[in-house]
C-alpha cells in the first residue's frame, strides 16, 4: 500500500466520522421537534461547532493530498468528491441547527393534527433515510444505493409543494396556532433542502466511482445512468 493509499483511507474515515456526526445531529433535531425538548435543541446548536471543525480539517486534508501527492484518475476524483461532500455536510449541519433554533423559539408543542396533515414527521424520516443511504453508498462505494436517493427525494418535494396550502388552511381554522404553524412550514422548507444536499452528495459518489457527471440531469436520467 502506497503512502497515497494510506492518506486516502484516512480521508475516507474522517469523512465518515463527520457524516455520522451530522446524521446524529439530524436525528436529535427530530426528537427535539417532536418532544419540544429545548435542552436537546441547545445540544444540537452547540454540537454544530464540531461539524464546522470537521469541515476545516477535511479541507486541509484534501489540500495536503493535492499538494503532496498530485493524485490522478480515480484518486483525484475521490479527493474532489470528498471536498464537495464536505461542503454539503457542513450545510446540512447548518440546516439542522436552524431547525433546532425554531424548536427553541416555539412556546408550545406542535399540534399533532398539524404534524399529521403536513406529513412533517414522514418527511423528516425520509430525510434521515436519504442521509443514511448516501453514507452507506459512500462507505461501500455502491452507486446503486446512491441512485436510490434521487427517487426518494420525490417524497420530500411532494410534501414541500403541498405544505403552503395545508398550513394556510390550518391557520384559518386555528388562528391561535399561527406561530407554530409558520415555524413548522419553515422546518419543512429546511428538510427539503436536506434532500437537495443528499442528492448532491449522491452525484459526487457516482462521479468519483464511475467518472459520470450527473449535474443538471433529470431524476429519471440520473437513476437510469
Amino acid at each position: 500500500m502506497t503512502h497515497l493509499d494510506i492518506e486516502l483511507q484516512h480521508l475516507k474515515a474522517e469523512a465518515i466520522k463527520m457524516w455520522t456526526l451530522v446524521n446524529l445531529q439530524l436525528n436529535k433535531g427530530k426528537v427535539s421537534l417532536l418532544s419540544l425538548d429545548k435542552d436537546l435543541a441547545r445540544e444540537v446548536i452547540l454540537s454544530e461547532r464540531r461539524v464546522n471543525a470537521y469541515e476545516l480539517k477535511l479541507d486541509r486534508d484534501c489540500e495536503n493530498i493535492f499538494a503532496l501527492f498530485n493524485p490522478v484518475a480515480v484518486d483525484l476524483r475521490f479527493v474532489l468528491a470528498v471536498l464537495k461532500i464536505n461542503n454539503n455536510l457542513e450545510r446540512t449541519g447548518d440546516i439542522v441547527e436552524g431547525i433546532a433554533k425554531f424548536v427553541l423559539n416555539v412556546d408550545n408543542t406542535f399540534d399533532k393534527q398539524l404534524l399529521e396533515i403536513t406529513r412533517a414527521v414522514e418527511m423528516y424520516e425520509a430525510a434521515n433515510n436519504m442521509m443514511e443511504d448516501v453514507l452507506e453508498a459512500f462507505d461501500k462505494e455502491d452507486t446503486g444505493i446512491a441512485r436510490r436517493v434521487f427517487q426518494q427525494d420525490d417524497l420530500l418535494d411532494d410534501i414541500n409543494i403541498k405544505a403552503n396550502k395545508i398550513v394556510a388552511d390550518y391557520v384559518r381554522t386555528h388562528p391561535d396556532h399561527i406561530e407554530p404553524a409558520l415555524y413548522l412550514l419553515s422546518i419543512i422548507r429546511k428538510l427539503e433542502r436536506i434532500g437537495d444536499q443528499a442528492k448532491n452528495m449522491s452525484e459526487e459518489i457516482i462521479f468519483y466511482i464511475e467518472a459520470k457527471v450527473l449535474k443538471h440531469r433529470s431524476k429519471v436520467e440520473k437513476s437510469k445512468e
